[in-house]
């Protein structure tokens, strides 16, 4: 897929505001964030094995609110460090990372946008630190994974088939790891050239890191907690890449729906079309959606 018409606009913007297509970016305890743009605070939050550019054109495209994105590059994913020391937690530590990132780098309650990993982190931080986030922005991410194919999974059913998953993902050679992680890319984005990336980032992220965050998603289970959950959450959801398994957009947005049910006040969207990464399949309407949240919580 060529160069569009929307990233050349999206090249247009930047010159006009003077903003650099890439910043440079700092690093924080284990965390590498780049700042752009001034205005109203987000922290935009990748998922697994994806870099912070998973947010960048949706950061550029968005600076006439005006709107100041803070980029995360999650340790251990494409190509940045992995967090210090034996890798026998992933979400626990991060997400403490994340909070005291917030709290001496950011103004109070900013908005808080996650894709799939991210959008997990971007749940806790509201219940862990219900003060110190403001509105949610969670882009085709569920509090508990297995419970969307499975609904009877819980982390009891989940637990020994996610040990074993662990186990085989640090046991295989590298060229077997590697096909198969390239494999589970397949319906993530349409976009030929994104799809090359993701898998150049998937083969500069840490094996390690990779194999123990997807345990605890499969094994911790947040929807009982949601709710406590208070700050104004819109959910984003892609339905089009299960249309093969007999999905349908209502059968999908039910999912969700279930999912989400004891969040009080939760806005629920799908997408009218896209994959996973709907950052880069739809960024036209996850752009509105992004404005419609901010005009609703200012």
């Amino acid at each position: 897929m060529g160069v569009s018409i929307r990233q050349v606009m999206v090249g247009l913007l930047m010159l006009a505001t003077g903003l650099p297509a890439q910043a440079a970016s700092s690093r924080f305890q284990d965390l590498q964030v780049e700042v752009i743009g001034q205005g109203r605070q987000v922290l935009m939050i990748p998922g697994l094995n994806s870099g912070m550019d998973s947010w960048r054109d949706t950061c550029l495209a968005l600076q006439d609110i005006p709107l100041q994105c803070h980029l995360v590059q999650l340790p251990g994913f494409a190509g940045s460090a992995p967090l210090a020391g034996p890798v026998e937690a992933f979400v626990g530590p991060v997400g403490q990372q994340l909070q005291a990132y917030i709290r001496e780098k950011m103004a109070p309650q900013p908005l808080i946008a996650g894709h799939s990993l991210g959008g997990n982190l971007g749940l806790r931080l509201a219940l862990d630190q219900p003060d110190l986030v403001g509105p949610l922005l969670i882009v085709d991410s569920l509090p508990f994974f297995p419970a969307g194919g499975n609904p009877a999974a819980t982390p009891a059913t989940t637990t020994p088939m996610a040990t074993a998953m662990r186990a085989q993902m640090l046991a295989l050679d590298a060229a077997s790891y590697q096909q198969q992680a390239q494999a589970g890319l397949m319906g993530m984005t349409k976009d030929t050239q994104r799809l090359e990336l993701l898998k150049q980032w998937g083969q500069q992220s840490d094996r390690a890191t990779t194999a123990q965050a997807l345990y605890e998603l499969m094994t911790d289970d947040l929807r009982p907690e949601l709710g406590r959950i208070r700050t104004p959450v819109r959910v984003l959801g892609a339905w089009e890449g299960y249309q093969a398994f007999g999905a349908t957009e209502a059968s999908t947005r039910q999912i969700f729906a279930d999912q989400y049910a004891l969040l009080p006040g939760v806005e629920l969207a799908m997408a009218p079309q896209g994959l996973h990464f709907l950052m880069w399949d739809s960024p036209q309407w996850v752009e509105q959606q992004i404005r419609g949240l901010i005009s609703a919580h200012p």
